[in-house]
């Protein structure tokens, strides 16, 4: 169970890097609808879904371990653990210092099952657009 809350404290690493950074340039994304937050708490809202992830996996880990003494899954973990961390963007941008370009730009593209091409929300200046004017055309209604 050695590898999970490693994972753990890097994103609590990650999580207070982006505290201090306290980078309050705005973002905007239509995931569905209109999203206007900044880099900070965007990413702060990433890091605890990551912080959840590794939570739930030191709980599953603990369970097959100490309930059903599986031993197997730990080293397995282990393993998983250091990818998992390598394909963190927030761990990427925050603890290895790489430029949010790219693969790493804001907001993340999500990796599609089975092959399938990643998907993110819409950034692009005429989809932004087009939504402020759906909320603006629901204000005046």
């Amino acid at each position: 169970m050695q590898g999970t809350p490693a994972r753990a404290l890097s994103f609590l690493c990650s999580l207070s890097q982006v505290k201090a950074k306290n980078d309050q340039s705005v973002l905007k994304y239509e995931p569905g609808q209109l999203v206007t937050t900044t880099v900070r708490d965007y990413d702060l809202s990433e890091t605890s879904k990551l912080l959840r992830a590794a939570y739930m996996g030191i709980a599953m880990m603990a369970f097959m371990h100490l309930y059903l003494k599986y031993t197997q899954p730990l080293f397995i973990q282990a393993l998983m653990t250091l990818k998992n961390l390598y394909d963190a963007k927030l761990v990427a941008i925050h603890v290895l210092g790489k430029k949010a370009d790219g693969d790493l730009k804001r907001p993340f593209k999500t990796a599609g099952m089975f092959g399938a091409p990643p998907s993110g929300p819409a950034t692009d200046a005429a989809s932004i657009a087009e939504a402020e004017k759906r909320i603006g055309s629901k204000k005046e209604e």
